[in-house]
This record gives C-alpha cells, sequence and structure tokens, in this order.
C-alpha cells in the first residue's frame, strides 16, 4: 500500500517552516488552536473569490498578528484600506484578541500552488475545458522559472457520467527530496455536474542549508 505524505509537512523543518507561529502549554494548547482555526475559517469565508496564498498566524500574549499572501494586496485592502481594518475589527471581536491584520503581495503567483490551483479551478467553474485551463497554467509556470509541475485532476470530467482521473506534468518532481523545494496545494472545483478535485505540485528547485 502507499503511504502518500503531504510534501510541505515531509520537509518541515528542514527547508519549510509551519504556519502557525506560537506557543502554549497543555492548558492553554486547545484554546489557542481554536483561535487559531476561527481566524483562519473567518478570512477565508470574507475573501472568497480573492486568490489568496498562504495565511500566518503568530501570537504572543496579547495580539495576533496575521499575515495574508495575495496577487494583488488591493483586493484584500480595499480602496483605502477600510476593509482591512473592518476584518481587524470583526476578529478582534470574535476572538477577543487584538488582531493586527498584515497584507503582502506574492511577487511570482505561477510558482505558488495555492495561487494555481485557484486560476484552474475558477476557470473550470466558468465552464472553460479543463485540458485547456491546466496546460496553460503549466505553461505559464514553466516560464516563470518552475522546475517542475504535476496536476491531478479527478472527478466528472467535461461532465462525464463515470468519473476518472487524469495527470499532467512537465519537467522533474523529486517528491523524495528533502531539499527539494516542493510547494504544495489540494484544491476544488465546484460545477453543476459535482465536485472536481485538484492537486498541484511546483518544483522550484533545491535548497542548501549551511
Amino acid at each position: 500500500m502507499g503511504h502518500k505524505v503531504n510534501p510541505i509537512a515531509f520537509r518541515i523543518p528542514y527547508i519549510k517552516t509551519w504556519k502557525s507561529a506560537w506557543y502554549a502549554n497543555k492548558k492553554s494548547y486547545k484554546a489557542s488552536l481554536g483561535l487559531d482555526i476561527r481566524a483562519r475559517e473567518y478570512l477565508l469565508k470574507e475573501l472568497t473569490g480573492i486568490p489568496v496564498g498562504d495565511i500566518l498566524v503568530s501570537k504572543d500574549e496579547n495580539v495576533m498578528t496575521i499575515v495574508v499572501y495575495t496577487i494583488k494586496i488591493s483586493l484584500v485592502l480595499g480602496k483605502s484600506g477600510e476593509n482591512a481594518e473592518r476584518i481587524q475589527k470583526v476578529l478582534s471581536n470574535k476572538l477577543g484578541f487584538k488582531v493586527v491584520l498584515e497584507v503582502r503581495e506574492i511577487k511570482k503567483p505561477d510558482l505558488n500552488a495555492k495561487i494555481v490551483s485557484f486560476l484552474i479551478s475558477n476557470q473550470i467553474e466558468k465552464r472553460m475545458p479543463y485540458k485547456r485551463a491546466i496546460k496553460q497554467a503549466i505553461q505559464k509556470s514553466m516560464e516563470k522559472g518552475a522546475k517542475g509541475i504535476k496536476v491531478k485532476v479527478g472527478g466528472r470530467l467535461n461532465g462525464a457520467e463515470i468519473a476518472r482521473k487524469e495527470t499532467f506534468k512537465d519537467g522533474n518532481i523529486p517528491t523524495q527530496t528533502i531539499r527539494s523545494d516542493i510547494d504544495y496545494y489540494s484544491g476544488r472545483a465546484e460545477t453543476i455536474y459535482g465536485t472536481i478535485g485538484l492537486k498541484v505540485w511546483i518544483y522550484k528547485g533545491d535548497i542548501f542549508k549551511k
């Protein structure tokens, strides 16, 4: 039987790091984890339809700092930053913590697995043929400097009666090499025929730590 491991978790703490940076003892761990999950769920719901990458959460005794990565900062902040201020206030009231929201731009969105998955699923939901959407995404990623990319898609593709899986690949994906910088995301597209599952691996090169 195959033992499938998340490529990002497999590389922690060698070349990847945790997306939640806080410490809690046994008594307060459950409450701290609950705050983290609630903050992420609210942000994902609030930013639906906006291409968002990683959400990093760090917390001390009084302040929770949330860093949101996106392809365009103005989509999250609003015209004059009023959207970010509103989100901060709502989260502070919900969690009982002072929340500081930071928004940062993703410099190379075509090398971010979550963004690539979002763009593919968005096109599939708009009834673009899945093969064209995936091949365009693969071509863009390779042109922007990816060493390799693999996309798996499964479900009732193009409205077929029987669900099936297909894999598209270009370049190398050395999943067993820990120093290989591989970004991974598992997403989905909601179509009138049902849910289409998407998995994206992007290999950016090797990281050699001193």
